[in-house]
């Protein structure tokens, strides 16, 4: 496709292209795609392992990305997904993304749905929810050290495997406890069962509004998850006479914390649009994603 065709639909498309598989599908899609009319972007650095037969611009990976396409489509895991909300999100398009990892929490469709999908969004027969994120600010001394975002969570952990992360925790202003710890996440319901839920935090339905705060494996008697109004501000300080630790949002952006850093997490009032395929409730999808036994079950008594 030429890059000066007009066009009245775009979709920007991000790949995980280290599988041969999924650069197959990503053909398919474009096939599918450009068969109903809708131009695919591609990213630069994903642009060599695709066929330029069939995509109409080839883009950087930055905050422009997305500019004006109708949504993202993803092909890949979590981690891709994750990758491809850096670019929707500042531009405000829904994300819609195809597991073709493992787990695949935040994907709408596994890779037997992939035709599906594709149809559902030629006809614009989509909805679309929004994920509460963070915003996330490091300072030191007053100084701002980074300012990033996160959708599933932000953690401070200590730096070095053999030593210990002493660290207060804060909420709203007013301390809540200090111990020693692996490290202290900040999640938003969404992060809920990811890497808070392996750190022993509970699972919060994605319409519930709260903050998660979920120690890892701390040293104390008060140690347990919190969950926290929306609305409150969340700190936590790295002893300013113990050992440096390092930030990390969604486990893909990280910032070394020298002691005495805090880092304060916000809910932030842009949100994470994800796109939702078809009605289902979120219980059916923990018990699908985790196979949890459910046995037994009768469901409540016929009228």
């Amino acid at each position: 496709m030429s890059g000066n065709v007009v066009v009245d639909r775009e979709i920007l498309l991000v790949v995980h292209t280290g599988r041969r598989s999924n650069v197959s599908l990503a053909r398919e899609v474009a096939v599918r795609f450009a068969a109903a009319g809708i131009a695919l972007r591609v990213l630069a650095d994903e642009a060599a392992a695709l066929d330029p037969a069939f995509f109409a611009a080839v883009v950087k990976a930055d905050e422009q990305a997305a500019e004006g396409t109708e949504l993202v489509f993803v092909l890949g895991g979590d981690g891709t997904l994750l990758r491809a909300a850096e670019l929707a999100r500042p531009a405000g398009v829904p994300v819609l993304g195809v597991n073709l990892g493992r787990v695949g929490f935040l994907a709408e469709a596994d890779s037997d749905a992939l035709y599906e999908a594709i149809a559902t969004v030629v006809d614009r027969g989509y909805r679309v929810e929004e994920r509460m994120t963070l915003d996330i600010v490091a300072t030191l001394d007053g100084d701002v050290l980074e300012r990033t975002w996160a959708l599933n969570e932000a953690s401070v952990e200590k730096s070095m495997r053999e030593r210990i992360l002493d660290v207060v925790v804060e909420v709203d202003g007013r301390p809540v406890s200090a111990f020693g710890c692996d490290g202290v996440l900040v999640a938003t319901p969404t992060g809920s069962t990811a890497y808070a839920f392996s750190a022993g935090g509970p699972v919060v339905w994605p319409d519930v509004q709260a903050l998660l705060v979920v120690p890892s494996n701390a040293h104390a008697l008060f140690a347990r998850p919190l969950v926290v109004s929306p609305a409150s501000v969340v700190a936590l300080e790295v002893d300013a006479g113990g050992h440096p630790a390092v930030l990390c949002a969604d486990g893909r952006r990280t910032v070394e914390l020298p002691p005495g850093a805090r880092v304060e997490v916000v809910g932030s009032p842009t949100p994470l649009r994800l796109i939702r395929l078809r009605d289902g409730v979120f219980t059916d999808r923990l018990v699908e994603k985790f196979s949890l036994p459910v046995q037994g079950w009768r469901g409540p008594a016929a009228d």
